[in-house]
């Protein structure tokens, strides 16, 4: 039997964090709207340093922190499907939070000497890092990446580019993933630990929308010791798919349901005050239909999601489902803001309006952490290979 019902505990975790978005974090969006405007820069500035500390603080001080990370490290280790329900809701606002104790999935790798240097500074929010993967010749193609780490008697050397990264700008070290063609595999990639005060820089990349902090980071001739690999020598991409697909599976999917329904609320609202020619909108047929449609794309989505996210739960293998919920909920965001903002008509246009932060702000989601045109030919290859079986859900 199926059966799509919370637990009360998972009910009352999802409870507690729409109080805290409500009453913590979207009173701050004004504050964000008011600094992009007088800032006059098209991308979205996020929190301060000092800001997000604070309501990491307060988040922390309802029993909020680590949610990903695991018990041995103090966190709470929540399970993917409760993990989907704080993004969720965590996507109801322009404000981009995130609660303190997490860190990339590649640093639970780390050796013993590696946790002292990396993952427990990362975890006290002590150290801020960024994982390095794209190219500018080969953002979803990762592997064809051409930056390259050749040994020396030393440890390491280190050459090439990488662009679009998370924190890259203003990381104080980088998971660096890149190709080592000396060590008996022409195509193997392994990833190295690499502080900035190694020697690579890098330079921000002004963008349209996002809350994230872009960046290019540039190697030349970085040197770095043998201690720097991470794992094993030619088997990189091992650190990377995990988070890869927990990302595009049940994380920032999470967030676009929890972005959907607030625009569907403010369009609700917005259309129950708004006459036009002395007719509410909310009485016009035509605005009927495009809310109802709204709707069908969010609960659609939600149930992908919350798949995946329960798959993920049970230990199976969702792979393929990551790759599907990626590429359908990503457009699914994308026409909900286009038609929400297209119903509040000049003020959804405005920048004082967060339907209108929104639309530019979502349209990366199609892009990164695995493009609309990569996740759909991962899903048909699966299909004709026999890998997964059309529809086979359960």
């Amino acid at each position: 039997m199926i059966e799509f019902v919370l637990s009360d505990e998972q009910r009352q975790v999802r409870d507690t964090i729409r109080r805290f978005v409500e009453n913590e974090i979207m009173p701050l969006e004004s504050v964000l709207i008011r600094r992009e405007i007088e800032g006059g820069h098209g991308a979205s500035p996020g929190l301060t340093g000092g800001e997000m500390r604070a309501l990491q603080e307060k988040a922390q001080a309802l029993g909020f922190w680590g949610i990903d990370l695991p018990s041995e490290y103090g966190g709470a280790d929540l399970d993917p499907v409760t993990q989907a329900l704080i993004h969720e809701e965590l996507g109801r606002s322009i404000v981009d939070f995130q609660f303190g104790g997490s860190v990339l999935p590649a640093l639970f790798s780390c050796d013993e000497a590696q946790k002292d240097t990396y993952l427990l500074p990362t975890i006290q929010g002590e150290r801020v890092s960024c994982i390095a993967i794209s190219e500018s010749g080969s953002g979803s193609d990762a592997k064809a990446m051409r930056t390259t780490a050749v040994r020396d008697a030393d440890g390491w050397v280190i050459n090439g580019e990488k662009t679009w990264i998370t924190r890259g700008d203003i990381a104080d070290y980088v998971i660096l993933f890149a190709r080592t063609p000396n060590e008996g595999d022409p195509n193997g990639i392994t990833c190295f630990l690499v502080d900035r005060d190694a020697g690579w820089t890098s330079a921000p990349i002004p963008v349209m929308g996002s809350r994230d902090k872009i960046g290019s980071l540039f190697f030349n001739d970085v040197r770095v010791p043998g201690t720097a690999v991470l794992g094993t020598v030619n088997r990189g991409f091992d650190h990377a798919m995990p988070f890869i697909y927990r990302n595009r599976a049940f994380v920032l999917s999470a967030k676009n349901l929890g972005a959907m329904t607030r625009m569907i609320e403010l369009t609700l609202e917005w259309a129950k005050g708004r006459k036009v020619f002395g007719k509410l909108l909310a009485d016009r047929d035509n605005i009927v239909q495009a809310v109802a449609e709204l709707e069908l794309e969010l609960r659609s989505s939600k149930l992908m999601v919350y798949h995946a996210a329960a798959k993920a739960a049970q230990g199976g293998d969702y792979r393929h489902e990551a790759c599907t919920v990626k590429a359908y909920v990503a457009r699914a965001a994308n026409r909900v803001a286009d038609r929400a903002l297209q119903i509040h008509g000049a003020m959804g246009y405005a920048k004082e309006s967060v339907v209108e932060r929104w639309y530019r702000d979502l349209r990366v989601e199609r892009i990164y952490d695995g493009s609309d045109e990569v996740n759909l030919a991962n899903v048909a290859r699966n299909l004709f290979r026999g890998y997964a079986r059309p529809g086979d859900m359960f």
